[in-house]
């Protein structure tokens, strides 16, 4: 088991979410009702540039999608990863290889062996946390529905 507070350190997670512009998304998938599909269609919104890792979709949200890591033709400064938690070691080579600062690993996809793969190769390592979920905490974007109101008040409406 890994020790993985080592892993979701705030200030860590603050330096990499500011940090970057281009992430790819490893299993982005083109089904809309896929979390992977919401985190990078939110990542998109907010400005970030989003190159999907798919190799079995041409296309995800409007760019074109990628068999590997190292089919990508631009330099990519996160990895996110939505696979399971036995793909993390070659991923991680793949991070390591391309050159990414950062390798973001979401809810679920923990890797002892992959975490320390990719920190030898002088990346960043985040694990089990969500890319959208940490950004809407940082960021200032989170709501309890999961998005942003843009009404800031303490009083409720109807409520005297």
């Amino acid at each position: 088991m890994t020790e993985l507070g080592r892993y979701q350190d705030p200030l860590t997670i603050q330096r990499v979410l500011h940090s970057t512009r281009t992430i790819a998304i490893v299993g982005l998938s083109g089904n809309e009702l896929r979390a992977s599909h919401f985190v990078g269609y939110y990542l998109k919104r907010h400005g970030y540039r989003v190159i999907p890792v798919n190799p079995r979709e041409k296309e995800i949200l409007g760019e074109p999608s990628y068999p590997s890591l190292l089919d990508v033709p631009v330099p990519v400064d996160l990895v996110n990863v939505f696979r399971a938690p036995d793909a993390l070691p070659d991923l991680a080579r793949e991070t390591v290889s391309i050159r990414a600062a950062a390798l973001w690993c979401q809810f679920g996809v923990i890797n002892e062996e992959g975490a320390r793969i990719a920190e030898d190769g002088g990346v960043t390592v985040i694990m089990d946390r969500c890319l959208k979920v940490e950004h809407a905490r940082y960021v200032g974007r989170m709501h309890w529905l999961g998005f942003n109101t843009r009404r800031i008040t303490s009083v409720r409406s109807g409520l005297q």
